[in-house]
This record gives C-alpha cells, structure tokens and sequence, in this order.
C-alpha cells in the first residue's frame, strides 16, 4: 500500500450531494443508471454514471444524498458524460453500495 500525505488527501474534494433525478442507462456496458446530483449553491448540479442497478431501483435512488468527488475531470462513459465520481463500495458480490451520510447534512459540505 502506497502512503500518501495529508496534503495528497486534502486535494481530493468529496462533496455531500442529493440525487434529484435518475434515468435508466441501457447504452453502458453493465447495467447503470444516469444520475443528476445537487450539491448546493457553490458547485450546482452535476452528472454522474453509477452501476448501482443491482443494489438500487430508480425510484429509490431520488432524494438520497450521496458522497462525490467533484474535482476529477468529466469522464466520457459510453455516450453520457459523467463529472462526479459517486463514491461507494463493494457488497459480498461486488456490487455497489452508496456511502450516505446517516442522517440529512446541507449540500455541498466537503468531507473532512
């Protein structure tokens, strides 16, 4: 395992965000939803592309707040253009499981 330095940490910006809308993504290659974040009043709403289908119905995906990376440059997924990475992290089956916080935090707030 590589160490890094608190400075090398502080460089990546993790913003808390809400799902406000999902669309269904049947052009990836695994199965993936389209998803539209709000993260508050400094960064707006932005796109991401998560396979979260397994784990995830649309329907309740919309409202949930989500931790992002918001400082990693657009990335081209198939046909969509994802500008957040939404975070998360393996099941038993290695299938996604959103880090959330536990309870209703203002949007945008920076992970610390």
């Amino acid at each position: 395992m590589d160490m890094i330095t608190f400075d090398d940490f502080q460089k990546v910006d993790i913003r808390v965000g809400k799902i406000v809308e999902v669309e269904s993504f049947p052009e990836a290659k695994k199965p993936s939803f389209k998803l539209k974040i709000d993260l508050g009043n400094e960064i707006g709403i932005k796109k991401s592309c998560a396979q979260l289908t397994q784990n995830y119905k649309a329907n309740d995906l919309v409202g949930k707040q989500v931790l992002c990376v918001v400082n990693f440059p657009p990335r081209q997924i198939g046909p969509a253009i994802s500008e957040v990475l939404t975070l998360g992290l393996p099941d038993e089956s290695h299938e996604c499981i959103l880090i959330c916080p536990d309870r209703e935090v203002p949007l945008g707030g920076r992970l610390y």
